[in-house]
């Protein structure tokens, strides 16, 4: 990407975690040779009118962001200024002679403790670190832990901080025509006009004057919703020096301050249980520590909810969740956004009520599943899961890891071998298709509900057709999936239908809702496609049945053209029907030239409702694809080193739109989540230094460390989508829960539990002798006596 005439900016980021800007003095940069411009976060808040827009009512409201750091520093990597100069060298030599003097401040680090009273704040106009705080109550929990048999108590479960760390970095070339007043943005971002929507009020722009495009990218993830603060310091940049303004952001930089996923912690959960395994509830206080600003959230406050029990039945949940700003990196969404870190508090409980009770877990599982004769199935708070069949595609799962054979191997290996082998199992779902109504259960007053994409089907002069999406894809094959809906629907190859991958507002159709992002292709970009096709070909057999003089009903399409059934020879090519309507319309009746463009745009629109902010209910998204994985491990006792063996992975999507397609989604699903659950995490020490700045600390997960995958599927189409469909482009996090799980079976009945979602060797190591060094269990079971007492 590029413009005429651009310099290229490079960012001045402090390297403290909390911080008051003393002074920053640009001189001895501006007068390097080269440079065009410097901007300094007080002079970006002079030229903007307001912050950025905040999701959060009340205190978390008043945490302002501008698109430089004004007075205070938050965390490490908060950019303080940007340079434009002619090259990218010259910017990144100049940024280091920038002087900026600091004073540093109190550091938190700790998503729990930044809640406390006493904690350091960030945001003083806020006077608290917390975001949003709210308890969802559904059900009746009291009632469940009073007449359980069982009670397991967890002290906590803590799901760490990581990422998807994209191949391609974030990058944007931005140019504020002064006299036009257009701001013209060319970047990777994956959800433009969300992105509009935040930095049109603090620049002042009016939408119209937004121009945003974008081509394929390369991987996102969630991570490239949320770097509008960076696209806006970039316009500014742009404004004062009277040029484009483009910036790459290299590894380091997009590891520090790009975006992390969400961390949680789980305290005090309680889990009520009876004799014969049947799950109750859960009671849990959750704590959401998004980092130092409120990029996207709090959404990852209601977000979870779309999947409260999982894919078990229990009607009784009660979870008190804090949101809590710290000195670390701010958040986005990330594959799997707040349901997978709820996800893997479920799965957790299960193994550990199997581990604590003496249940099998294979069995404890197909008892509280959601049963097929259940669907469409209503949870506690109000969400239907449209379809499904968990226990037929965990014995699908279990049977392609070969897990019998695997259970005798076990037997045989004994113990004094120094390996352990064992057997998890991650369920999981992958809820798509959002109703932004959900933002109102957070703040009430936000004007959003429902969701919807557009897409433009068109027969062009020379008898082509031509698809326009609203979409911004990152991999997922949007043109391939497109173009066999369009082919199915007006017979002919996919080879014979262009799609326009890529966003552009000046020419793709689209509408707010419009991007890539949660799990919703399938649904809404595909059901867009569907409708803009369906009328195409309707308008194509108008033309053709005047052109022919025959019914509609007589005519059928194939390859290209259209013709009278039975009758071969009477039938007319696209290029003759195009030619009618854009070179010879003079021939065809009036009302039917006047009517009929052959350019067909169609707005798909999920049938969402506004929901109940009182109660915190409604129903939040609208499909829901199935995901259970099949972990078989060995792990060496002296190291703690985990080494895969086996690996099995089953979906149920609905209908398969292009297997292919979804079997490349469920490998990349896999290969995350296992890297997440041994290599990948973000850690910060006590002062809010990132220790994994870069690939030489950070593990990603190579083809290496990813087993060979056995995968599977069924095929339980949706009541509730126009094609059957339903999405699946996250994957739940299952890989991440099958992997804990078989760490925990490795443990064996009262040993440690599994209680962290990353457990690189040394944490396994830690958890296989801990019953020699006689730590904490951190689980206990209070159950009901003969008497009926709680003993």
């Amino acid at each position: 990407m590029g413009m005429h005439g651009q310099g290229y900016a490079w960012f001045v980021r402090s390297p403290h975690a909390h911080a008051r800007i003393v002074s920053i003095d640009p001189a001895s940069a501006l007068a390097m040779e080269g440079v065009y411009a410097v901007l300094t976060g007080a002079e970006a808040r002079e030229m903007c009118q307001v912050p950025f827009f905040q999701i959060a009512p009340g205190d978390g409201g008043r945490i302002e962001e501008w698109p430089l750091a004004v007075d205070t520093v938050r965390y490490q990597g908060d950019a303080v200024a940007v340079v434009l100069a002619d090259s990218r060298d010259t910017a990144r030599d100049a940024a280091e002679l920038v002087e900026v003097e600091y004073d540093p401040l109190p550091v938190v680090v700790d998503g729990v403790k930044a809640a406390e009273p006493d904690a350091p704040v960030l945001h003083e106009k806020a006077g608290t670190n917390v975001a949003w705080h709210g308890t969802y109550d559904f059900g009746d929990i009291d009632w469940a832990l009073k007449n359980a048999d069982h009670v397991v108590k967890i002290d906590r479960l803590h799901f760490h901080r990581f990422s998807s760390t994209p191949l391609e970095c974030n990058g944007a070339v931005v140019d504020w025509d002064r006299g036009t007043g257009v701001v013209e943005v060319k970047s990777n971002l994956q959800m433009p006009m969300f992105a509009a929507m935040v930095m049109g009020p603090t620049l002042g722009v009016p939408i119209n004057k937004f121009s945003f495009s974008s081509r394929d990218i390369g991987g996102a993830f969630g991570n490239k919703i949320s770097f509008y603060p960076q696209i806006a310091a970039l316009a500014l940049l742009s404004k004062k020096a009277g040029r484009p303004a483009k910036w790459t952001e290299y590894r380091t930089e997009h590891m520090l301050t790009s975006t992390h996923g969400n961390e949680r912690t789980f305290l005090d959960i309680e889990v009520p249980v009876m004799a014969d395994g049947t799950i109750l509830g859960v009671k849990a206080r959750a704590y959401d520590d998004v980092g130092a600003y409120l990029h996207y959230e709090p959404l990852g406050a209601v977000i979870w909810s779309q999947v409260v029990p999982g894919c078990y039945k229990f009607k009784n949940v009660q979870v008190d969740f804090t949101t809590t700003v710290t000195n670390k990196c701010p958040v986005s969404p990330n594959r799997g956004y707040s349901r997978m870190q709820h996800l893997w508090m479920l799965e957790r409980i299960v193994d550990i009520v199997a581990h604590e009770l003496g249940f099998d877990p294979v069995e404890l599982r197909k008892a509280n599943y959601v049963q097929p004769e259940d669907y469409p199935y209503q949870t506690p708070n109000g969400c239907v899961y449209d379809s499904g069949n968990l226990p037929l595609s965990l014995d699908m799962a279990l049977e392609l890891a070969d897990v019998e054979v695997w259970r005798r191997r076990k037997l045989e290996l004994g113990t004094g071998t120094g390996k352990r082998i064992g057997i998890g199992i991650g369920s999981t779902l992958d809820s798509g298709t959002n109703n932004f109504g959900q933002a109102r259960i957070v703040n009430p007053d936000l004007p959003f509900s429902g969701n919807g994409e557009a897409a433009f089907a068109k027969l062009d002069l020379y008898g082509e057709v031509n698809i326009n999406l609203g979409t911004t894809p990152q991999g997922q094959s949007h043109e391939t999936t497109a173009a066999q809906v369009a082919a199915d629907i007006l017979n002919m190859s996919p080879d014979q239908v262009t799609v326009t991958t890529g966003f552009d507002q000046a020419h793709n159709s689209f509408v707010g809702f419009s991007g890539t992002y949660a799990s919703q292709f399938a649904v809404t970009g595909l059901g867009a496609v569907m409708g803009a096709v369906e009328k195409l070909r309707d308008e194509i057999l108008e033309v053709a049945s005047f052109a022919l003089q025959a019914p509609i009903d007589e005519l059928e399409l194939g390859d290209g053209a259209c013709a009278v059934r039975g009758e071969p020879a009477r039938a007319i090519p696209f290029i003759g029907i195009a030619n009618l309507v854009y070179t010879n319309n003079a021939v065809l009746p009036i009302e039917l030239a006047s009517r009929v463009t052959l350019n067909c745009r169609h707005v798909y629109v999920p049938p969402f409702q506004v929901p109940d902010t009182e109660h915190k209910t409604g129903n939040l998204t609208l499909t829901y694809s199935s995901q259970i994985h099949v972990c078989v491990v060995e792990v060496d006792e002296e190291t703690g080193v985990v080494e895969i063996l086996a690996y099995s992975a089953v979906d149920d999507c609905g209908k398969r739109i292009n297997p292919q397609v979804v079997e490349g989604q469920v490998h990349g699903a896999a290969g995350l989540g296992i890297a997440a659950a041994l290599y990948e995490s973000f850690e910060y020490d006590e002062d809010g230094q990132l220790q994994e700045p870069s690939f030489y600390e950070y593990h990603a997960g190579t083809a290496r460390d990813i087993p060979g995958i056995r995968s599977g599927s069924i095929e339980s189409p949706s009541p509730f989508t126009p094609n059957g469909a339903k999405g699946m482009g996250e994957g739940g996090g299952a890989p991440l829960h099958a992997v804990c799980s078989a760490i925990q079976d490795v443990l064996g009945k009262n040993d440690a539990i599994v209680a962290d979602s990353h457990n690189p060797w040394e944490r396994v190591h830690l958890l296989l002798h801990s019953g020699e060094r006689g730590d904490p269990r951190g689980v206990r079971v209070v159950s009901r006596g003969t008497e009926g007492a709680w003993v």
